[in-house]
């Protein structure tokens, strides 16, 4: 296992929409492995595989539910569901590791549900209904899906997202990952 580095916002990876797992491989495997430590590493509620560059529909989280309980694992070609109403709290800051050190509030629909396969082949359903849990669901499938949650923002928030990040230096020629071992950057 190792930690990968971070695509930031700008980086092609981030844009693209992935392709489904056909087989779970020892190479899906070694990358979800991966996966599991960058998250750790960088303090995430979760991480999609376009993060660390990868291609492939699936992400992994580690974040508390609606009931404070810390759930980790890993969902392989996911299908979101949401429900309940969008939810718009300008107290609530959502943030993405690949955009590092922001956070800005994001409207989101109150509850998700993601069904999908686990390292194993066995059918996964992972719900919320109102933790950081069901927000970091829609967040990590989004990246599946090659949006951002800056893609979610009103025109005037992204602006001043994309001006933050451009200001800590994210978006500097050539730099498009961060090590998140990194204490510099992770201090952002």
């Amino acid at each position: 296992m190792s930690v990968r580095p971070i695509t930031i916002v700008g980086h092609r990876a981030l844009t693209q929409r992935t392709r489904r797992v056909r087989e779970i491989t020892d190479d899906i495997r070694a990358l979800v492995a991966d996966m599991f430590e960058t998250n750790d590493a960088a303090d995430g509620a979760g991480l999609a595989a376009p993060q660390v560059g990868a291609r492939w529909r699936l992400f992994v989280y580690s974040c508390a539910d609606a009931e404070d309980v810390v759930r980790r694992g890993v969902v392989i070609n996911p299908r979101l569901e949401r429900f309940g109403g969008i939810e718009l709290d300008e107290e609530t800051l959502e943030g993405c590791l690949s955009v590092p050190g922001e956070g800005f509030p994001t409207a989101r629909h109150r509850g998700a549900r993601v069904s999908g396969i686990d390292l194993s082949g066995q059918e996964v359903t992972v719900e919320d209904t109102g933790g950081v849990l069901a927000r970091a669901l829609q967040h990590e499938v989004d990246h599946l899906d090659g949006t951002l949650y800056l893609d979610r923002l009103t025109p005037a928030r992204r602006r001043e997202a994309l001006d933050a990040v451009t200001a800590r230096g994210w978006r500097a020629e050539g730099l498009r990952t961060w090590d998140p071992r990194d204490v510099e950057a992770a201090d952002v």
